[in-house]
């Protein structure tokens, strides 16, 4: 059990991490190292938040996966799961929220109309979308916490 534990905070740990590579290989991409490096120190307390939620979901997800195997439940039905789907979804959110705040730069890549409005739309409501990402993260912790609870009572 202590190992399971281990393992489950080091890929944690390693998803908050990656999470982190992503945004700052995007950022720079679009910008420059030094624009991804001022960005990351005006927003750092979201981008560490958004950050550190989805390594928890992805930390509690595999301690999940390793407290029950999924695949047969009883009577030899397949039990489907979900729960991978919670992180890769409040992940999406995550890093979606992330990159917003430097989404206004990508006008600069994507000259096609409909996709500079959309740009320019995500940039006006960055902030929003920080919180919003952060109560997706909330949501799937919340989430794994309690299919943890109902496994470790059967």
């Amino acid at each position: 059990m202590k190992n399971c534990k281990s393992k489950s905070i080091l890929f944690g740990l390693l998803g908050s991490l990656g999470l982190l590579l992503f945004y700052f290989s995007i950022l720079t991409f679009i910008s420059g190292w030094e624009f991804a490096l001022v960005q990351f120190l005006g927003f750092w307390y979201f981008i560490l938040a958004l950050a550190g939620g989805f390594g928890m979901q992805v930390g509690l997800y595999s301690y999940l996966k390793m407290l029950k195997p999924f695949g047969l439940a009883q009577g030899g039905q397949v039990q489907h799961d979900k729960n991978g789907r919670v992180v890769a979804v409040s992940g999406t959110t995550s890093t979606l929220a992330m990159i917003s705040c430097c989404s206004h730069y990508l006008v600069n890549l994507l000259p096609i109309i409909g996709i500079t409005g959309f740009i320019t739309l995500v940039s006006q409501y960055q902030i929003q979308l920080f919180w919003v990402g952060i109560l997706a993260n909330l949501l799937g912790i919340t989430y794994m916490l309690r299919k943890i609870i109902q496994v470790r009572k059967i």
